[in-house]
């Protein structure tokens, strides 16, 4: 019988944001409790509507661990484009970039980050964002 694991999402940092309304995530999941209409299109606004989705990440983490025999750790490096809308275009995991191989934690990652709403970008441009995560299951 496995013993119960406790995953942590270990840091939640943005490391590269090439600068740039609360609605319901559609595959994503939840809706989002940041009113991002009252954000300003920052990095800190960024990070912020990230961490708000890191229990719906943690989830994916979690989901991977249940599937297997042994704890993995390490990190992912996600990338994404933020539209002159708000929304995300083109979320995916940088395989070269991430240690943690697992294409269903990838894909369950991707569409949490699909989901989210971020401010508008003000010049009204598109926006690509490099956002790792680093995890860590703890026993």
């Amino acid at each position: 019988m496995r013993s119960p694991i406790l995953a942590v999402l270990v840091s939640l940092s943005l490391s590269a944001v090439a600068f740039g309304q609360e609605e319901e995530a559609e595959e994503g999941g939840q809706a989002q409790a940041v009113d991002v209409s009252r954000l300003p299109f920052t990095p800190d606004s960024i990070k912020m509507v990230i961490g708000e989705a890191q229990p719906r990440i943690q989830s994916c983490y979690e989901q991977m661990l249940s599937d297997r025999d042994k704890n993995l750790e390490g990190k992912l490096l996600t990338t994404f484009t933020i539209t002159s809308e708000g929304t995300v275009k083109k979320a995916k995991v940088d395989r070269r970039g991430s240690t943690l191989k697992d294409p269903k934690l990838h894909q369950c990652v991707a569409l949490v980050l699909d989901g989210l709403i971020f401010p508008k970008p003000p010049n009204g441009k598109s926006y690509p964002v490099e956002f790792p995560f680093n995890f860590k299951a703890i026993k």
